[in-house]
């Protein structure tokens, strides 16, 4: 008999402002809209054998809330926490207390950016942070919280 492993569950947070992507400063963020996010999100997750439950949300607390009821009903934990990265302990405490593996992706690299920007409470956290590669950062965090998961080791360069 063939043993199935069932499907991970994901939870993916979107935070404050993303609601604007591919209006808000698109030279910063770019052209792709949250929808078009979550549809390439969307499209890996099938690739990968892998269910998605999709936030966002402009408020920390409904953010917190969700990172709360995670805890035993999904596996990983994709977020882009915008602007609550560099400033919200809240969202670093609930992701660890959940103790949920969590990847932390942004559009645009933080550490290029103003200096405010260059801390993230929830970096310490994570088991990952991948930025500044647009909308392909959240697919290559997914990618990697995947990995993690099936507790496959990333590709290695070669020396």
């Amino acid at each position: 008999m063939i043993k199935v492993n069932p499907l991970l569950s994901l939870l993916v947070l979107h935070g404050p402002n993303l609601n604007l992507l591919g209006q808000r400063e698109p030279e910063i963020y770019g052209k792709t809209t949250l929808e078009g996010i979550n549809r390439l999100l969307e499209q890996e997750a099938q690739l990968l054998s892998v269910k998605l439950s999709i936030i966002q949300s402009n408020h920390e607390g409904v953010l917190v809330d969700a990172i709360h009821s995670a805890f035993g009903q999904h596996q990983g934990l994709l977020i882009n926490a915008g602007a609550y990265t560099h400033t919200s302990i809240a969202l670093r405490d609930a992701i660890s207390g959940v103790g949920i593996p969590t990847v932390e992706v942004h559009l645009s690299n933080i550490y290029r950016r103003e200096p405010f920007r260059h801390h993230s409470f929830i970096a310490a956290v994570a088991i990952g942070q991948i930025s500044g590669f647009g909308a392909e950062s959240y697919r290559l965090g997914l990618q990697a919280l995947v990995h993690h998961l099936q507790g496959q080791k990333p590709l290695e360069s070669s020396p």
